[in-house]
């Protein structure tokens, strides 16, 4: 892969968060025209002091703010959200916290890429050298296919894996799809020997459910997680 098409492929993912994607949603808030409007930030979805100077206790702030349907009232000009789904689906809902949160992880990288866009398509010479990770080696994962009675599948896949200390860790995503031909408003997900977080499930008790933004999966629909 080439420099420069490292770079174009930079700048469309940029492009995508900017809006250049089938939602045609920015998810920079304060950009563009159709950006989320409640997001999960404490700062953004009080009013200001200036217009309602009474104390907000921390416990006030989430029993009075935090469920409010309306906009924020402050916008968090520049801030990058968590963004949707594997299919581009998109709640912009304030206790959504996976897809609407400004998460430091999220916005910390993107101003690199940013500043390197910026400076255009002139090469930098002065590169500090870069030590290569020796490889790892990567188990082939072969998914169990689900039998014809079974009315729900679940397809998993290593997306990285790294060492730490002499130990070999995995992360991966996993897609469930609803089979049959009606609505399932029940799921129970139970994974053994789990390390690290989990993103896209609920945690109920010693399993895991529905995300916090929809409590059922229609027929033929997937949801996905990562963990």
């Amino acid at each position: 892969v080439s420099p420069s098409e490292m770079l174009s492929f930079a700048k469309s993912q940029v492009d995508y968060i900017l809006g250049d994607n089938p939602r045609a949603t920015s998810y920079m808030v304060g950009y563009g025209n159709n950006y989320p409007r409640q997001v999960h930030h404490r700062g953004s979805s009080i009013v200001s002091i200036k217009v309602d100077p009474s104390f907000v206790s921390c416990r006030g702030g989430y029993a009075t703010w935090f469920s409010r349907k309306a906009s924020d009232p402050n916008v968090l000009t520049g801030a990058i959200v968590g963004g949707p789904d594997a299919y581009d689906n998109f709640a912009d809902q304030r206790d959504n916290y996976e897809q609407t949160e400004p998460a430091t992880y999220n916005n910390a990288p993107i101003l690199g890429v940013l500043a390197r866009l910026h400076g255009g398509q002139g090469v930098y010479n002065q590169l500090l050298p870069v030590a290569q990770p020796k490889p790892v080696p990567h188990p082939k994962l072969t998914p169990t296919p689900a039998s014809s009675s079974n009315p729900i599948t679940v397809e998993q896949r290593m997306t990285d894996s790294w060492l730490n200390h002499g130990r070999t860790y995995h992360r991966y995503s996993t897609i469930v799809t609803n089979k049959s031909d009606k609505t399932v408003k029940n799921l129970k997900i139970s994974i053994s020997k789990l390390y690290g977080p989990l993103w896209g499930l609920t945690k109920f008790g010693d399993s895991y459910t529905f995300p916090a933004w929809t409590n059922s999966l229609p027929a033929g629909k997937s949801i996905e997680f990562v963990y």
